[in-house]
């Protein structure tokens, strides 16, 4: 055997020997709540200068092969693309939370009016998919196939790709026209708990305290920083106050703390900017602020 075909052998025997690395992270998209901001008849100045790379709370989720979006907000063109460009993959599917205006409406950009796809996987609960089905243009989507509806289970893992596992965890959330999840997502060593939206954690059957102890991160509703914010009843609208949050994870350790990162911002929060002084106060704590481009590692 000559020289050259002996070193092709041997590199090509050290290529079968050598591990597969297969990067798995999650990105944020967005950390703002449904309205963005500026929001519509707001004379505030928290939404008098808009500012750079805010948009409404969505998570990429990507390794060597795919990519794929939780929730298809109404910046969704802005984060798809820049999900396809990190992931240098096309979007594989969506899996959508629930039906409240920031965390569907984007899909109105895949029909036929504008990017026309085919067959786009979404991943939705069993409410979700007949809100789709039953109600246009959503229905139109799924008519002409632009997306084709998987159904989810509670509490029941999906393998979307290479070990990528996701879990839908319902929670409680003014269920008018679906029911509402949040998503444990589950890599191959590390696994991430994204809790956009819920009502409060009293009113819900799990234990925050305790999925903090089984999970690496965890991006949790973050909307209001304390009652009185908006000149409205906050009852109307009932998230849990990020000030109401610390307080039930106060005795944790450190390092569970760590593991919070606050999204899902209302244009009032003062949290949403990182010169807050209710932020320091809290991030001296522990706790963490989701920002566009944030990345989660899965792998390591």
């Amino acid at each position: 055997m000559s020289h050259s075909k002996s070193f092709l052998t041997y590199l090509f025997c050290l290529a079968l020997l050598t591990p597969v690395s297969w990067s798995q992270k999650v990105i944020v998209l967005g950390n703002l709540q449904d309205g963005g901001s500026p929001q519509y008849g707001c004379q505030l100045n928290c939404c008098s200068v808009p500012q750079p790379n805010e948009y409404i709370s969505s998570l990429g989720i990507y390794n060597d092969t795919s990519a794929y979006l939780i929730d298809a907000t109404p910046d969704y063109v802005i984060q798809a693309q820049h999900l396809e460009r990190i992931a240098r993959s096309p979007i594989k599917g969506i899996f959508l939370t629930h039906a409240h205006m920031g965390h569907y409406t984007g899909l109105i950009h895949l029909g036929r009016e504008a990017a026309n796809t085919r067959k786009t996987d979404v991943f939705v609960m069993p409410r979700m998919g007949e809100f789709l089905t039953n109600n246009g243009p959503w229905d139109q989507l799924i008519a002409l196939e632009n997306i084709q509806l998987i159904l989810l289970s509670p509490n029941k893992q999906m393998l979307v790709d290479q070990s990528i596992n996701i879990t839908p965890l319902l929670v409680p959330h003014r269920d008018e026209y679906s029911e509402t999840v949040g998503f444990l997502i589950s890599g191959r060593r590390r696994k991430l708990l994204y809790i956009p939206d819920i009502d409060k954690w009293s009113v819900w059957n799990q234990s925050l305290e305790l999925l903090l102890k089984e999970v690496d991160f965890a991006l949790i509703d973050g909307t209001f920083l304390k009652d009185g914010e908006i000149n409205r009843p906050m009852s109307e609208i009932p998230h849990p106050f990020i000030i109401e949050t610390a307080s039930l994870l106060a005795s944790l350790k450190t390092e569970e703390k760590n593991k919070v990162w606050f999204t899902h911002f209302n244009h009032t929060n003062p949290t949403r900017f990182a010169s807050s002084k209710d932020r320091k106060e809290l991030e001296a704590q522990g706790y963490h602020f989701a920002s566009f481009g944030t990345e989660f590692n899965l792998e390591d």
